[in-house]
């Protein structure tokens, strides 16, 4: 990818990337109290609402890209520089940026987040939460060094006062009218949902994850069991999945709610006519099994109807023109009214099965949920096994990322007196990822005091970081470094393993058990090394980017504590769905298998077509390749399709003592072997790929000499057959008149037979032969001029049409005249006039009302017999006319 920028060394030395004034000032604490060590590990551990320190303890994204525009917290500030001027300025002089003027945010910033339409951007410390309005596009040519913008304190009564429970995580939901939808999910449970376009104090709606403790009870749940570490959002294309809201809690129990839409969502309209065929189908499932025993699915008939109910109501506030199956377009909604109970709470998940601890680790706190779903657009269209299954990853402290596999897709309930479940929902585990932390931790010595490195596993809090382009990528940062995720391999894996199961229906779930054996696990590659054997610290990273602009470079940016800014390029690649490959291709682990030389040519076996040709065509092929069916692949040494490097990069802390010496230690000789030995198995892995790569464009070469070889052969046979084109046009005409002569034969040959067989008629051809002519006579007349035959009657009706139509025409024309004149006589008449009209006539209505009632009260007092009015007499004659 030559010609792309380095953006690791355009912004390197930006001043965006300054340490605060708290830090770096005279009366600051100095880089050092960045690092996570064991003497700084109180720091990341503890929360104080008074002094929000500055140590990233908890959840950190202190970075994000909109657009062409990087926005960086540090401390209470937010700056913001445009990426095209740093990438016209020379030197580190001529690069600049902005601080947001926000007076009202005096908290020390630990989240942010941009909402949708990237206008507006929330920030979170560890108790209060707050808006800010970014500026529009040219805010960089502002000579003035601080932007004022807009900002919004978002829920003070909730979030600002000395008793408010810490901020576990802040996101945008997708679904919010406007993007302004933002939720705020707190570690007593409670997740809030502010419309900043309608009120900003008080939340529209609030879901609860932890119930409440009941008064005078001993209960003997864990603190951590009632601690939410984070939440997401569920995902899925016809189900519950998108009004589905997870949290996970610190000792890694798994909480659901649904049904969940925002107070003002804007929800596609496909999605809700998907959603009613599939509540559909689970009714007419239900009622065609349990025809015999009604009673036995009292409950979740009781439970698909309050589903159809909300459903209905979703439909209801359809616009015309969403009906099925209409191009899809967003719609404002707003949650049913209809069902009054609340969303329930469904969990804890049931975990099966349990998921393994690291070898080494005493297991650590739940700090972050993701839920990712299988497949993408190009797999919408196709009809794949696996276009239901969703997966759950969840990253803990020590760590560890467990995998589950979402089979049982959360259902939509409410509290109800009723019981309407019949037991928890369930979450298979696939895979339990093992980042290498508790390794790392473990090779290095212990503390001069004699502690173990272990314990700064407490100060650890990795994070989730979903890649914009590519689905199957999951990015993890944390205290020690970032790492990347890459579950490709893992859904190509199952996407074979379902169609074989699929296919092979007598085999049952051993074959499906054996293929689960065979399928991939996820690609763990580390990208980003912060901690540092010498000095027993580490740098975290407080930041992780992706951009997601056609200007733009596709590459990750990852900033750490100490304000270093890391950017490594990434590889676009196609985007499939996940099809599955051939056997074997597919299901092979790439990280560890070495690259091996090409195979012999594979043997020969015909295709199905060729097959099924007679036995006069079967044989071998006219050309057989010296290559393999299947496409040559590069070996793994050297492939690399994400673009990230090999070995991971390095952004360790500063000496504290300055200058620069390094230090000989035990610990130190044993990472430079341990690298150096990673190093000579990667150079021996280069050679065997460089020897494989040269053993295939060797081949390849005598392929393309063989191919041009039979090319000439091929137009030497062409041009023979060319030049004898006529011979064989005259030698065809000399077939065909042959075949026609025998065709003429064999008629007259035919008819001989059949004469010799039967010279007389048999009595039904002779009443067959008689039914023909009486019809011929019919049709045709029994003579010349016999005018009762069919033929003779529809001349006549010829006749008699030609005659008329002319006269229709004529008639035709004058009412269409007739209308046009009246049509303008009409219209000639105005608007103004014909109100005017209309009024006259009412006022003359009214007053012939009142002289006949009048005449009629005057005939009463006299005793006068008079007839019925006018009006009186039309309408009894209309009904006497009906």
């Amino acid at each position: 990818m030559g010609g792309e920028e380095d953006w690791e060394e355009l912004l390197k030395g930006h001043p965006i990337f300054s340490l605060p004034e708290s830090v770096s000032g005279p009366a600051g604490k100095g880089e050092d109290s960045l690092n996570l060590s064991l003497s700084s590990l109180p720091d990341f551990v503890s929360l104080d609402p008074i002094d929000d320190k500055p140590t990233p303890s908890g959840r950190r994204q202190a970075i994000a890209i909109k657009d062409a525009d990087l926005i960086v917290s540090v401390g209470s500030e937010v700056r913001i520089t445009s990426l095209g001027d740093s990438k016209g300025a020379r030197g580190s002089s001529q690069k600049s940026y902005k601080t947001l003027h926000t007076p009202n945010i005096q908290f020390e910033i630990h989240q942010i987040a941009l909402n949708p339409n990237g206008k507006l951007l929330a920030v979170a410390g560890a108790f209060q939460v707050a808006v800010i309005v970014l500026p529009r596009t040219g805010f960089n040519k502002l000579v003035t060094a601080t932007v004022d913008c807009k900002s919004i304190q978002i829920g003070q009564y909730y979030h600002a006062a000395d008793t408010s429970a810490p901020v576990a995580k802040i996101d945008w939901h997708p679904w919010g009218q406007g993007g302004s939808t933002l939720l705020v999910m707190t570690i007593d449970g409670k997740l809030r949902e502010y419309d900043i376009s309608v009120d900003a104090d008080e939340p529209q709606q609030t879901l609860s994850f932890v119930p409440e403790k009941k008064k005078r009870s001993f209960d003997a749940e864990d603190a951590a069991e009632r601690e939410v570490a984070s939440f997401t959002f569920g995902k899925g294309k016809a189900d519950w999945g998108p009004l589905t809201v997870y949290a996970v809690m610190r000792s890694g129990d798994i909480y659901a709610i649904s049904p969940y839409m925002p107070k003002n969502a804007s929800v596609p309209s496909t999605y809700v006519h998907s959603l009613e065929c599939y509540v559909g189908a689970k009714q007419e499932y239900l009622s065609a099994s349990t025809r015999e025993d009604p009673s036995s699915s009292d409950g979740l008939t009781f439970l698909y109807d309050y589903q159809r109910k909300y459903v209905n109501a979703l439909l209801k506030q359809l616009p015309p023109g969403t009906a099925w199956p209409a191009t899809t377009r967003l719609v404002p909604m707003h949650p049913p009214t209809t069902v009054k109970n609340a969303p329930s709470r469904q969990g804890p998940f049931l975990l099966q099965p349990s998921p393994r601890n690291l070898v080494g680790g005493e297991g650590g706190d739940a700090t972050d949920i993701v839920y990712l779903s299988f497949g993408d657009d190009a797999a919408e269209e196709s009809e794949g096994e696996t276009e239901r299954l969703g997966v759950v990853l969840v990253s803990f402290q020590d760590g560890k990322v467990d995998l589950y596999l979402d089979v049982e897709k959360v259902e939509a309930r409410w509290e109800t007196k009723q019981q309407t479940s019949n037991g928890l929902p369930m979450l298979a585990t696939y895979e339990s990822i093992d980042l290498g932390t508790i390794h790392a931790l473990k090779n290095a010595s212990t503390s001069q005091r004699g502690q173990s490195l272990l314990e700064l596993v407490q100060g650890n809090h990795p994070v989730f970081l979903n890649d914009p382009i590519h689905d199957d990528t999951i990015y993890v940062y944390h205290a020690f470094g970032v790492h990347v995720l890459q579950l490709e391999p893992l859904l190509k894996g199952l996407a074979v393993a379902l169609r074989d199961a699929n296919d092979d229906v007598d085999g049952g779930s051993s074959s499906l058990e054996g293929t689960l054996e065979k399928v991939a696990q996820t690609d763990v590659q580390p990208i980003l090394l912060t901690f540092s054997i010498e000095q027993q610290s580490s740098t975290p990273v407080v930041g992780v980017a992706v951009p997601n602009d056609v200007y733009l470079t596709y590459s990750i940016f990852v900033l750490t504590s100490a304000m270093r800014m890391s950017v490594f390029p990434l590889n676009l690649r196609s985007e499939s769905p996940y099809t599955p490959e051939p056997e074997t291709s597919s299901l092979k682990a790439s990280s560890t298998s070495p690259p091996a030389l090409p195979p012999a040519p594979a043997k020969y076996t015909p295709p199905a077509s060729q097959k099924a040709l007679p036995a006069l065509l079967e044989g071998p092929p006219a050309y057989v390749s010296l290559l393999e069916e299947e496409p040559f692949k590069l070996p793994q040494a050297i492939a690399r399709p994400s673009g990230l490097p090999g070995n991971p990069r390095l952004s360790l802390p500063n000496n504290p003592s300055g200058k620069g010496e390094f230090m000989i230690t035990p610990d130190t000789l044993r990472y430079l072997g341990t690298i150096v030995e990673n190093f000579s198995s990667q150079i021996h892995d280069v050679q065997l790929a460089h020897r494989a790569v040269e053993t295939r464009a060797s081949l390849q070469e005598q392929e393309f000499k063989r191919q041009r070889e039979k090319c000439s052969e091929m137009l030497d046979i062409a041009k023979e057959l060319g030049g004898s084109e006529q011979a064989h046009a005259e030698r065809i005409a000399r077939i065909q008149e042959t075949q026609r002569a025998l065709l003429a034969r064999l008629d007259r040959t035919l008819q001989g037979l059949m004469a010799k067989a039967s010279p007389e008629l048999s009595e039904n051809e002779t009443k067959w032969f008689d039914e023909l002519r009486r019809m011929k006579q019919e049709v045709a007349g029994a003579g010349k001029y016999d005018d009762r035959s069919l033929l003779a009657r529809a001349k006549l009706l010829r006749k008699e049409v030609d005659r008329l139509v002319p006269h229709l025409k004529e008639m035709r024309e004058k009412e269409e005249a007739r209308k046009k004149s009246l049509a303008e006589s009409r219209e000639a008449l105005g608007l103004s006039q014909a109100f005017e009209l209309g009024k006259r006539s009412t006022e003359e209505r009214t007053r012939i009302s009142l002289m006949e009632a009048e005449i009629l009260r005057l005939a009463n007092i006299l005793d006068v017999t008079l007839g019925r009015p006018p009006a009186l007499q039309a309408q009894n004659g209309e009904v006497k006319d009906k």
